[in-house]
Parts: C-alpha cells; sequence; structure tokens
C-alpha cells in the first residue's frame, strides 16, 4: 500500500519534487499537494518576459493538469494549508479539508517583503513576486506611465527592464551605491547601470525611499535626502521574505527559514523541506538551481538512496534582452585569492575570475557569458585549472584547442 506523502507548496520547488519522485518511485507513494495560489505550477524565472510582453503567460505552465491526474498526485491549488499537527500526522487546509501523511514536504516558498515606510498600503504600490502581481502591474501600466522600482536587485531590475520594454517611463531606485550587489562587483555593476540606461531605465543610486506620497493613489516616492520621484504606480522589489509560519507552529525549528540538515529532513521525523523556505546550513536560497538540487536530492532520499546535499554554489544570470550578466561563487575574492580579469570597454566586455589554490573558485562575466556554464562547472566540481591558468580566461573553445 502507497504511503501518504504531503506536498505543501505548488510552486517550482514542489513540481520538481514530484517530477523526480514520478521517475524513481512511482507508485511508492500517495501524494497529494497543496498549493495556496490559484494555478497550476509555473515558471517564476519567466514572470518578467511575461510582463515584458516577450513570454505570454499560458508557456509559464510547468506540468499541465493531465501530468499531475497521469502520476496519479492529488491537486489542491487555491487551498492554502493553514495547520500540520504533528502527533496526528495531518495537514488542515483553510476549507477546512484535512490530509493525512506519513511523510510530509515543505515547498511553501517566499513572499515579497514590504517597505515598511508611509504610505507603503497606497493603491498602485504593487510587488513583483508572482503571476497575480504581473497581471496587476500590467493593468496599471500603459504606454507613458511614471512608474519608479524600488530595489536593484534581481527582480528589481527584471522588474525596471520589462516595464520600460512596455512603454513605461521606469526610474530604478536602489538604497545602495551599485546594482546587483550581492551578485556583481563594482566593474559589472557600473557596465550593468550603462547597459539598463541604454533600455531606457533611469537609475538613482544611494537613494533610500522615506515615504511613498499621494492622495488617493500614489503620485511620488519621496526620497530621504529630500528629493521626490514622481510615479503613477511603485514597484517594490527589495527581497523575500521565507514563508515559515505554518512551520514554526506545527513546532519544527526555523530560523530564517525551516532548518534542515543534509538529508533535508527538519527538527521532526519524516517532515522535510525544500526551496525558499529552507534554511540549510545556515543559508535560505533564493534561486532556482538550489531548489532543483534540493529537489533531487530529497526525491533520491525518499525513493530510498544514501545521498546528501551538501549545499549549492549560487549562480546568477540576468534576463534583459541585450544585456548579458553571469555570476557564480566567489566573485568578489576572499584573502589570499588571485582574480584574472579581461576587460574591454569599446566592446562592453567583462570577465573577472577568481582562483584559489589552483581551483576557480569565483567569477563574473558581463557581456559575453557563452561560457559562464563551463566556469560554473569548474567551480562546482573544484577541477585543477593551472594546467591552462594562463588560457582559462579566454573561455573553453581556447582552453580544448590547446589541450588538443
Amino acid at each position: 500500500m502507497s504511503e501518504p506523502l504531503v506536498v505543501i507548496g505548488n510552486g517550482m520547488a514542489g513540481a520538481r519534487l514530484c517530477e523526480r519522485l514520478s521517475a524513481h518511485a512511482l507508485g511508492r507513494y500517495a501524494i497529494a499537494v497543496i498549493g495556496a495560489e490559484p494555478h497550476l505550477a509555473y515558471n517564476r524565472v519567466l514572470l518578467s518576459s511575461v510582463l515584458a510582453g516577450d513570454v505570454p503567460a499560458s508557456e509559464t505552465l510547468l506540468k499541465s493538469a493531465s501530468w499531475w491526474r497521469d502520476r496519479g498526485v492529488t491537486l489542491r491549488y487555491g487551498a492554502p494549508a493553514t495547520a500540520v499537527d504533528v502527533a496526528r500526522r495531518t495537514v488542515t487546509l483553510a476549507d477546512g479539508k484535512t490530509f493525512p501523511f506519513a511523510k510530509l514536504v515543505f515547498a511553501t516558498g517566499s513572499r515579497a517583503i514590504r517597505l515598511p515606510v508611509a504610505g507603503a498600503d497606497l493603491p498602485g504600490v504593487l510587488t513583483f513576486r508572482d503571476i497575480a502581481d504581473v497581471k496587476s502591474i500590467s493593468q496599471a501600466a500603459r504606454r507613458g506611465t511614471h512608474v519608479a522600482v524600488i530595489g536593484g536587485g534581481l527582480l528589481g531590475i527584471e522588474a525596471a527592464y520589462g516595464l520600460a520594454k512596455a512603454g513605461a517611463r521606469v526610474t530604478l531606485i536602489h538604497l545602495m551605491d551599485r546594482l546587483m550587489e550581492r551578485q556583481l562587483d563594482a566593474r559589472a555593476a557600473s557596465l550593468l547601470k550603462r547597459g539598463l540606461e541604454a533600455k531606457g531605465v533611469e537609475v538613482r543610486l544611494a537613494a533610500a525611499t522615506a515615504r511613498f506620497v499621494g492622495e488617493r493613489r500614489v503620485e511620488a516616492v519621496e526620497l530621504k535626502d529630500g528629493t521626490s520621484v514622481a510615479a503613477e504606480m511603485v514597484v517594490v522589489a527589495i527581497g523575500i521574505k521565507p514563508n515559515t509560519e505554518i512551520g514554526a507552529s506545527a513546532g519544527l525549528a526555523v530560523n530564517r527559514g525551516i532548518v534542515v540538515d543534509d538529508h533535508l529532513s527538519t527538527s521532526c521525523a519524516d517532515i522535510f523541506a525544500i526551496g525558499e523556505c529552507a534554511e540549510h546550513r545556515g543559508v535560505c536560497y533564493g534561486l532556482v538551481e538550489p531548489v532543483n538540487e534540493q529537489a533531487h536530492v530529497l526525491a533520491a532520499r525518499l525513493a530510498g538512496q544514501d545521498v546528501r546535499y551538501g549545499g549549492s554554489v549560487n549562480a546568477t544570470n540576468l534576463k534583459v534582452s541585450g544585456v548579458h550578466v553571469f555570476s557564480a561563487g566567489d566573485f568578489l575574492g576572499a584573502p589570499g585569492t588571485e582574480s584574472i580579469v579581461l576587460a574591454d570597454s569599446g566592446f562592453g566586455t567583462y570577465r573577472k575570475l577568481v582562483v584559489a589554490d589552483g581551483r576557480l573558485v569565483g567569477a563574473v562575466l558581463y557581456g559575453d557569458t557563452g561560457d559562464a556554464l563551463w566556469y560554473l562547472d569548474l567551480i562546482r566540481s573544484g577541477a585543477a585549472v593551472e594546467p591552462f591558468r594562463e588560457q582559462l580566461v579566454f573561455g573553453r573553445a581556447l582552453v580544448e584547442r590547446q589541450a588538443a
């Protein structure tokens, strides 16, 4: 008889886990997937492309309804889980229905952080996190609309580009002195700023938001230096917060995320967590590849394999047409590392590779990112690069040609 397995979360993590389980342990579990959003699971990576009008929302769907049905998965979306009873081994939904479980997986993801400033509840102040946000933004934005985007990280930049491509007049406001400061060094960030400005996005750096101004709806963003930015709409993209509340109320260990070990097990037996809601070795990952890696490991473990999750190398690709950016690993360079730099300001290209103990540990690419996956493989594998160190910055083709 199949064991009841409940997955709380019908996002990318939950969908990938079910995909891997169907490949490795079909029939071993009676799977129920509980989703809060009133949609089938979709690809959040494509949201900026939907906003820009490059991709229809229908193409973001990860799996069709028939895919879930053919694999015997009970799918409940638009019905958020509200409580977990660890002793009774049940999950309760908002509509009162309960699901029993032998094993339970939290894949609850995260939500957008809202700015705690005056005027944050004014109509026209939106977040950019899910398909409902994209719909709200698209409905509010018209050609020529003045839009302020708060946040110069990955999501903020993608939102700003999507809105500018759709015809809005966009000002990107960022608290720090450079864009994507968690993923880029100063030189690459400067090139990125120039690239965004060429796309029609005005960039304001070292700019702290004081409040949103307006009567019936937002009209401007007032900054702490006393200046203001006119805005008929504001999109806030300043970060995410893991959805841990149900796990915490069930008695699981929670720090920033739901704490898991190398088995992706929580503090309660047979309860697991993956994706943006999980905290592994003190880290909550907010990118897609770590989510996929965790889903693969947990699916293998649930299928009876003795595998462990040792953490992920963060790698970032910016999805803005004509602006190609990649970073991975220790791109700044810790003490004791060496940096190899190749730059051509005329062509707008920049490569910085960080080497430690004869191995590649970090990379930043701007402009030409064709070798990104090769560099990422070198970082993840820890392969020795000393034999081709002199050719390394010129890319895979030259290294392989020299080795032939």
